[in-house]
């Protein structure tokens, strides 16, 4: 995949489609948006290791700009029901910088699951880069090798260490590095496994996941100030790409009387599903719908629009953009819309969009990052695209 812009630094970038594994609204691995899909670094307070199909390991907090993972597995293994004591073989390999693509992509065809390296740049006038790749115990590391060496045409061997890892030290690494948020004063993020800062606050508890929104990205954070401003107390809510149902659940908090997340991701309605039940709210108050092709879905979702107050859609810019109809159809004339999920320089293109949606409209930014804050012109007055 090519990327014309860089992702911010210090974060790293998932370049490949998995299907069925993250929520297309949320990630858009496939996107063509100048910015083509969410850094990994989102994910690392919130993934414990996990492999599923289409097969791969998801290291947390990796210090690495790219990674690829591997999509030809069918093999489905769920670290959070299996012993993670058990090791996989962690193998750094060293060729050449012109070689470091083609053959970071080649061995994920030979049996890694998962392959990364340093941004090449970071490298300036040193030849030898590496890659560091993830194999499963038992695997034939140097065939893998000696395989995707061959299938690129390289004239050497690259040289290569193998070391052992555990797929516990990960888990305590995930633990360790999501901690409590503050997003405003009196109002915390907090993993299931920490004490909240302040009993008395309005504390949001999170369970490590698959999805996205933990609180520490800017666009959540902005999605959340925009909240804390605009519910006054009775408001419906429409959480259009939910993830882990982080936005949903905080608006209820703050008073909202009903909220709806959908979703095209099954693992994200079972994340904001089980969130909701962390933090004591019921079906009644917070339903996390599925978007499907089914009839009956079609149906029930197509009844909803039009009668939301308040709807957040914490995406990307292209599906910001080839779903802005589908996600102003939710709000009824008057309501408040919160867009995020884009960076401060993509600003000019969502607002020549949702100009013809919205009015008041107001731009909020943090460390990059922006939120597109309107309210919905009367039906009247809304253009059609």
């Amino acid at each position: 995949m090519n990327r014309e812009r860089e992702a911010p630094a210090s974060t790293i970038t998932m370049r490949t489609s998995i299907h069925g594994r993250i929520s297309l609204l949320k990630k858009l691995i496939h996107s063509t948006s100048p910015y083509s899909s969410r850094p990994l670094h989102y994910l690392s307070p919130f993934i414990s290791p996990i492999s599923i199909k289409p097969k791969l390991l998801i290291l947390p907090s990796i210090p690495a700009r790219f990674v690829r993972l591997n999509a030809f597995s069918t093999t489905v293994t769920d670290f959070s029901t299996s012993d993670l004591s058990s090791p996989y073989l962690s193998v750094h390999v060293r060729c050449r910088k012109n070689d470091a693509e083609a053959l970071t992509e080649a061995l994920l065809c030979f049996g890694a699951n998962s392959a990364y390296m340093d941004d090449l740049s970071d490298y300036g006038d040193f030849d030898e880069v590496s890659i560091t790749s993830i194999y499963p115990e038992g695997g034939n590391v140097s065939k893998s090798i000696s395989d995707a060496t061959s299938s690129i045409g390289l004239d050497y061997k690259p040289n290569y260490e193998i070391s052992i890892g555990k797929q516990s030290d990960w888990v305590a690494n995930v633990q360790e590095s999501f901690k409590p948020t503050e997003i405003i004063d009196g109002l915390w993020i907090v993993p299931t496994w920490r004490e909240s800062p302040d009993s008395k606050a309005t504390n949001i508890f999170l369970n490590p996941g698959l999805a996205f929104g933990t609180g520490e990205h800017a666009t959540t954070k902005l999605c959340l100030l925009l909240l804390h401003n605009i519910i006054k107390g009775g408001e419906k809510l429409l959480d259009y790409g939910t993830g882990s149902g982080i936005l949903s659940i905080a608006a209820l908090k703050m008073g909202a009387e009903l909220s709806v997340g959908i979703d095209i991701d099954p693992i994200a309605i079972t994340s904001a599903r089980e969130n909701a039940s962390l933090n004591a709210i019921g079906q009644d108050k917070m339903l996390a719908c599925l978007v499907s092709d089914k009839d009956e879905v079609k149906s029930d979702l197509e009844s909803k629009k039009g009668t939301f107050d308040v709807v957040v859609a914490n995406i990307l810019l292209n599906p910001l953009i080839e779903l802005a109809e589908d996600i102003v159809s939710y709000g009824k004339p008057g309501s408040v819309f919160g867009l995020s999920g884009i960076l401060t320089e993509q600003v000019p293109e969502i607002k020549e969009i949702y100009v013809k949606y919205l009015d008041d409209i107001s731009i909020s930014e943090m460390d990059g990052w922006a939120c597109l804050h309107g309210v919905k012109k009367q039906s009247s007055e809304a253009l059609v695209l």
